[in-house]
């Protein structure tokens, strides 16, 4: 690996994270990673659905693997695959090598990416290059930007939505996303308690920006009712990010102390599971032209092959990837992406599915 991509150890990383406290938001993104790398914050009781779930098995393919095609398509651009390394960091020193990292893999498997909020290149200019960092490694990438919805309700209320071209400009975007988190900025000790006004700031970036916008949850999931009051206003993508895999509510409950940890606990689960979510949103479909992100709890090539069976667009993932980098490098990286390629590639030559639209025709039957 040379210089330019050569990150901290695991102990380095929590040691350069501990003494990130000089902006309120950056101490929080930076203390975000640490604990998604050190604790165990996936959902305890609360499953994805999709272990419930099991393809038909084809005995007589008639197909070869190598055969089998993987190009899909997202928001009218072709990637090699329908797998998005999902939004996640940025905002802080250490965030620029992993920004970095997860970018080239983008340009190296032809996939798109989305960066963490990137409320902080709002506040100020101090971790700009975090942020910036990703056009840098793929230059060609979809990539897009992303933003909490709290901050575009207040924009929107001071007739500032404009701002946010700054975030956009920031990665030379191909998309805005905006994160719905409820839930997570509940349970946020400096977490931000008022939603009002989030569906008509949403309206109004749809109406101000060239460029389409995704919304997305955190991991607490998205219904049917919430998705089509988004998709009534013109948002071209939705992220279910459903609840089974890692627990934002679970992350932010151990940024609180000790008494208020035993409080907020029973939330650690609070969510609608990936599954229902995908289920409960790709029925829109029939009224509406969007695509549709499965994320949240999606751990391997399987699990995204049942996320497009049941009516995803394509698949979105984030803490495994971190992870793998953090411990290991770019070699980590790239090693569980192929990996996760590869597993896809199984399941359609396993269920004579030459191409991702033949794969996204095929049952599943629960266990």
């Amino acid at each position: 690996m040379n210089d330019s991509y050569k990150i901290m150890s695991k102990n380095e990383h929590l040691s350069e994270i501990a003494g990130a406290m000089q902006h309120s938001t950056e101490s929080r993104k930076a203390s975000h990673v640490e604990l998604v790398v050190r604790d165990r914050v996936e959902h305890r009781n609360k499953r994805t659905g999709l272990n419930d779930l099991d393809f038909v098995h084809n005995a007589l393919p008639e197909l070869a693997f190598d055969e089998i095609e993987t190009t899909s398509t997202f928001l009218g651009c072709s990637f090699d695959a329908p797998l998005i390394i999902s939004s996640m960091t940025g905002g802080y020193s250490d965030a620029t090598e992993i920004n970095r990292a997860l970018a080239s893999a983008c340009d190296r498997y032809g996939l798109a990416m989305g960066v963490g909020s990137e409320r902080q290149a709002l506040e100020n200019t101090q971790h700009h290059r975090s942020f910036s960092i990703v056009r840098e490694a793929a230059a060609n990438a979809f990539i897009f930007a992303n933003i909490g919805a709290t901050e575009v309700a207040r924009l929107h209320s001071e007739r500032k939505i404009e701002q946010l071209q700054t975030i956009v400009d920031l990665v030379q975007a191909n998309a805005l996303a905006i994160h719905l988190n409820p839930l997570q900025e509940l349970l946020q000790p400096e977490g931000s308690r008022n939603f009002r006004g989030v569906l008509d700031g949403i309206a109004e970036c749809v109406n101000t920006f060239g460029l389409p916008i995704i919304v997305k949850e955190v991991g607490a999931g998205i219904s049917k009712s919430v998705a089509k009051k988004l998709l009534e206003v013109g948002v071209r993508s939705i992220d279910v990010a459903g609840a089974g895999g890692t627990s934002w509510a679970g992350v932010e409950i151990l940024r609180n102390d000790k008494h208020a940890q035993a409080e907020l606990d029973p939330f650690w689960d609070w969510g609608i599971s990936t599954v229902d979510a995908i289920e409960d949103v790709s029925e829109l479909k029939r009224e509406f032209e969007f695509e549709l992100i499965a994320s949240g709890g999606i751990r391997n090539g399987l699990d995204i092959a049942k996320s497009l069976a049941l009516g995803a667009d394509a698949s979105a993932i984030a803490r495994p990837l971190i992870q793998a980098f953090i411990d290991g490098g770019e070699e980590a990286l790239f090693a569980i992406i192929d990996t996760l390629l590869y597993q896809l590639r199984a399941v359609m030559f396993l269920t004579g599915s030459r191409d991702i639209a033949s794969l996204k025709q095929q049952q599943l039957l629960s266990r």
